[in-house]
């Protein structure tokens, strides 16, 4: 099981509607995807999306970093190497996750399908359905509330609520119109994308924890890189409070816990660098009590067939945030996971499950 090739392939899909958060507006999904190839003529496939507001990486620098500099590094090696393929992976550059994870989820596919195994199983197998939740955009509080209510409509019963623009205010009015509008049996999640401070925060959650709004916890409410702020909103706050831009490796995984600075930590594989990584997180994270959730950037379904693969294999990871498919136009994708509304299931075929991609 030699890899004889990588090779990469821009793709572009419009989204059914805008994607808006305190980070930026997405109107159209752009990725590279990533194809592996053995001396048997086996394929594995991945996905880095550019997310130059989280990542810092665009669709040229992740071309090159996959190009130029990674496929060199590993075109040649032994899948059944694979510590040392992953070794050379995470050290032939810095940063550069997106890029990695792309190539990291291809390998994992190859590995599994080496071994006649769904990837999930391959890694743990620890479930075989998950039950996503689905991203109600920041808008005007009415327009938020229409769309939560067409969600919960269409069978979703968590919803992942954007906040972080404009005053608190605007932000607690927009959780009442949406809580007024689809009752209290859906789960409401928060995600500020770093959009507040401190104590902006802590007025904000507080304020609908007086209010009896039931928010299942609050996604990152202040800038990445300020920890001692995330301590600070989770020590005055009873809603639990989840690190996502604030952890991409395991290192930031490890300050976040030894802080206690976050109750909950959201990992993604496009901060990660993939799968191998990402596992690193979890367990560290596992050990010292704190679940996990399993989110995704605006990716298309081999990036979040991987990435649902992985958070299937194991039990400490108890939250998923796989819409993105969901919200495009079209799928390039042939086989990856299944959707019936809200539930993800896997198909019975090795690997990501994937046969082929329409951009071949």
């Amino acid at each position: 099981m030699i890899i004889q090739s990588i090779e990469t392939c821009d793709v572009a899909v419009p989204l059914t509607k805008p994607f808006k958060t305190a980070l930026r507006t997405v109107t159209t999904a752009y990725s590279i995807y990533v194809k592996v190839t053995t001396s048997e003529g086996q394929i594995g496939y991945g996905e880095a999306p550019p997310t130059h507001v989280i990542t810092g990486e665009s669709m040229d620098s992740i071309r090159y970093a996959i190009n130029e500099i990674l496929a060199p590094q590993l075109i040649g090696m032994n899948l059944l190497e694979s510590e040392l393929i992953f070794h050379k992976l995470n050290t032939s550059l810095v940063r550069n996750t997106s890029a990695k994870a792309a190539v990291d989820m291809a390998i994992h596919d190859l590995l599994s399908r080496q071994f006649g195994l769904p990837l999930y199983q391959f890694l743990g197998g620890y479930r075989s359905t998950l039950e996503t939740d689905f991203t109600v955009s920041v808008n005007q509080p009415t327009e938020m509330a229409d769309d939560a209510e067409r969600y919960v409509k269409e069978g979703f019963n968590i919803l992942k609520v954007k906040v972080g623009i404009g005053e608190i205010k605007d932000d607690i009015d927009r959780i009442h119109a949406i809580r007024e509008r689809v009752g209290d049996g859906p789960r409401l999640r928060l995600d500020a994308n770093q959009g507040w401070n401190a104590k902006e925060a802590v007025r904000a959650i507080r304020n609908m924890e007086d209010a009896g709004l039931a928010i299942e916890f609050v996604e990152q409410p202040v800038p990445a890189h300020d920890i001692e702020a995330l301590k600070y909103v989770t020590d005055r706050t009873d809603t639990p409070i989840m690190a996502d831009e604030s952890v991409f490796s395991v290192h930031d995984a490890k300050r976040v816990l030894e802080m206690r600075a976050a109750d909950l930590i959201n990992i993604k594989l496009m901060k990660s660098g993939g799968i191998y990584n990402a596992k690193k997180i979890n367990t560290l994270a596992e050990a010292n009590g704190v679940a996990c959730m399993v989110g995704s950037m605006i990716e298309t379904k081999i990036g979040i067939t991987a990435a649902a693969h992985f958070a299937a294999s194991h039990p400490n990871i108890q939250y998923f945030d796989f819409d993105a498919p969901l919200m495009l136009a079209k799928d390039l994708v042939l086989g990856g996971v299944i959707y019936e509304a809200s539930k993800i299931k896997f198909s019975n075929e090795n690997g990501l499950g994937i046969s082929r991609v329409k951009t071949e």
